[in-house]
């Protein structure tokens, strides 16, 4: 830990400063060490609290990535931040396009006002009005059901962020709507008369080609030029797979807070799945493989059998734990035996006569072992 690690180089920066001191010069030595490292202490203690309570809140937090592909993505969302400018954040599901726009959002001026989220996926094939009623609100009684005062989206977001998740699904309808609104910045709950302007910064995503249906007349052009003032490019997680421990590490550090775990690293023949899979998923999929993982775990490490069956089965991979068309208690064992193997060899260097007192495998059964399962050893 960073605390342990402080405390270890003021000790022995006191120790190589012993010699040659007087008791008062060796006094006033000594208590301006430690107030530097008390100092450091407190720096580490109040960055790993900040970290935690990012967590807790939800915070984006860095974008993680050190593909080229990432960095751009991190370089444009710090530069358009402090703007006012509409962002068209675009990527396929689950590539991150959410964390991007709260990246943004926690970057900029609005950041101690609302980020808030219009999911209009779940708008899908409803009327216009129940759009207008999502994002402006309505008044008790304004249509049946309408029980009470509803605040809409485009109020709460007030002085904030409002984020238009999936902007593409709206109807046409829905659509001329929100270019009025994005005009004029003013709108009326549904049963009011009364005119109200909203003081929000949009940042819309979408993972469809917004240019094809334009042309096909499904988005309109208008609206289309309005959102896409400044682009930011998401990749799939399989075009940036040297991202994918950097990732997975970044995961189970936020699971063990969130379930209380204390998983240090993954097996060897975990990171050949993960980095073997496709993910068709993105980076949602990873997320939630690693939760999986982190729950079913007894370990201090995640072993391959503790990820989901749709990396554990998959063959396309080339790392299925279970052979293509079998599920035999024999492969099962096999595969557990030479995932322990593995693991022995990779703590020991290679070293295939201390693996072997490692687990408790006589030198002559190591060797069949090794030749059986093709392990690599020094």
């Amino acid at each position: 830990m960073e605390t342990e690690r402080i405390e270890k180089e003021a000790l022995e920066k006191i120790k190589r400063e012993l010699h040659g001191r007087s008791a008062r010069a060796l006094s006033a030595h000594i208590h301006d060490v430690l107030n530097k490292a008390f100092a450091d202490l407190r720096a580490a203690h109040e960055a790993e609290c900040e970290k935690i309570r990012g967590i807790v809140e939800g915070r984006a937090g860095d974008i993680i990535g050190n593909t080229r592909e990432m960095q751009e993505v991190a370089r444009q969302a710090r530069h358009i931040a402090p703007t006012e400018g509409v962002v068209l954040v675009r990527g396929g599901a689950g590539t991150g396009k959410e964390h991007v726009a709260r990246y943004i959002h926690e970057l900029s001026d609005r950041k101690a006002r609302p980020f808030t989220i219009l999911n209009c996926d779940t708008l899908k094939g409803n009327t216009t009005s129940a759009f207008e009623a999502e994002l402006f609100g309505y008044e008790r009684g304004a249509f049946t059901g309408a029980t009470s005062r509803h605040i809409g989206k485009a109020e709460q977001a007030s002085g904030g962020t409002l984020f238009l998740d999936e902007v593409a699904e709206l109807s046409p309808a829905s659509q001329a709507r929100l270019l009025e609104f994005m005009q004029g910045r003013t709108f009326k709950r549904l049963g009011s008369n009364i005119e109200q302007r909203s003081d929000i910064r949009i940042v819309a995503s979408t993972g469809k080609n917004l240019e094809a249906l334009v042309q096909q007349g499904l988005f309109r052009e208008d609206l289309y030029y309005r959102l896409n003032i400044f682009q930011i490019n998401l990749p799939d997680l399989s075009q940036r797979k040297t991202d994918i421990l950097l990732l997975a590490d970044h995961f189970i550090e936020k699971m063990n807070l969130k379930y209380g775990k204390n998983i240090a690293r993954l097996s060897t023949p975990a990171i050949d799945m993960l980095m073997s899979y496709h993910w068709p998923g993105n980076v949602r999929e990873l997320e939630n493989c690693i939760e999986h993982a982190c729950l079913a775990t007894t370990d201090v490490a995640i072993n391959a059998y503790d990820l989901p069956p749709t990396l554990q089965t998959d063959i396309t991979s080339g790392t299925a734990l279970i052979p293509e068309g079998t599920a035999s208690l024999t492969a099962l064992l096999e595969s557990y035996e030479k995932e322990i193997l593995t693991e022995a060899l990779r703590r020991n260097n290679g070293n295939l006569s201390a693996a072997g007192r490692d687990i408790s495998v006589s030198p002559r059964m190591m060797h069949y072992k090794v030749k059986k399962f093709g392990l690599a050893t020094d």
